[in-house]
């Protein structure tokens, strides 16, 4: 008889063993799967949510650490001259010399009935300007000498309101508007040097349709002129700090020109005296000399008119006869 039976019959507990052992590994790598995966999505979750966070902390941070902040000093969307050395007209420019003729003044007249003395305030002067219009330049370039006179003098006040007309003259690079927020920047941290800031990028005017001026360049002419703490500039300019602003300053000025008989922007240059808007020669000194006197003389007469007024006198009540 063969004893081949009676050795394989413990193999099949065997076999059934193995299997069990074999089913309980799977098992166990299956869970193990099945944890990984949750972990995973778990860890991606977090992620996720940690992402969202950082953009809602980024986005917050960048709406108030630069991207929509207000320039300092700043009236009217515009920054008042307060320094003019520097701000040398460009050779061979249309400048009218100095001239007692041409200085906004008016010399009160002596009236010995005149019960007040009317004094001439200086005058206002406000430039909305596009430093990609050829206007603004030939304007500014042709006025800049007499216009250092007036500010010297203490004759007009002198304010320039940055605005964008032009941003999408120049390839797709938006120098108009990187210009307006780049002199805004240059009035916050550099103030003493705004006028000849201004200057600079008018004379050193792009072409219309061109790049224009990168970031870095519009940094350095603010360096070039002398401008103190030129880092804080740089970083203003070239990390955009007040490109909303001028986006900003654009369109108010577009609505509505403060301080006027309902004036609105329709082009740059603007130039308003006393609240009245230029609309003479933009390259002819002298015409715009004229204005400015004119706008003076009548300023100071109807000073002086409100101040000779005679009183009205009250008429006397009629006593009723007996």
């Amino acid at each position: 008889m063969s004893h081949d039976s009676g050795e394989n019959t413990p193999a099949v507990p065997d076999r059934r063993e193995a299997v069990r052992e074999k089913a309980q590994l799977v098992h166990a790598r299956q869970s193990r799967a099945r944890i990984a995966r949750r972990v995973g999505l778990g860890v991606f979750a977090a992620g996720a949510v940690a992402a969202v966070g950082g953009a809602v902390v980024w986005s917050v941070m960048s709406s108030t650490d630069g991207r929509d902040l207000m320039p300092a000093g700043v009236t009217a969307d515009g920054f008042a001259i307060t320094s003019v050395a520097g701000a040398a007209p460009e050779a061979g420019a249309a400048i009218m010399e100095a001239s007692p003729t041409a200085t906004p003044t008016a010399e009160p007249q002596a009236d010995a009935e005149v019960e007040g003395e009317a004094t001439a305030d200086p005058i206002d002067i406000r430039v909305y300007v596009d430093y990609l219009s050829p206007g603004a330049r030939d304007w500014h370039l042709a006025n800049v000498e007499q216009l250092t006179t007036w500010v010297d003098q203490g004759a007009a006040t002198l304010s320039y309101h940055p605005v964008s007309m032009l941003t999408a003259k120049s390839n797709g690079t938006k120098y108009s508007l990187r210009a307006a927020a780049a002199s805004a920047c240059v009035a916050t941290y550099a103030q003493d040097v705004f006028f000849a800031y201004n200057s600079e990028l008018l004379s050193r005017q792009p072409a219309i349709d061109s790049d224009g001026h990168s970031d870095t360049e519009l940094a350095d002419i603010a360096q070039a002129i002398g401008a103190k703490d030129p880092e804080t500039v740089r970083s203003c300019i070239e990390d955009g700090d007040f490109i909303q602003w001028a986006k900003d300053a654009t369109d108010r000025a577009i609505d509505e020109l403060p301080d006027t008989d309902g004036l609105s922007l329709t082009g740059a240059p603007t130039i308003l005296v006393n609240g009245q808007s230029y609309l003479g020669v933009l390259t002819d000194a002298a015409e715009f000399s004229q204005f400015v006197l004119t706008s003076a003389s009548d300023a100071f007469y109807k000073k002086q008119a409100e101040l000779t007024s005679p009183t009205p006198t009250p008429t006397p009540t009629a006593t009723p006869a007996p």
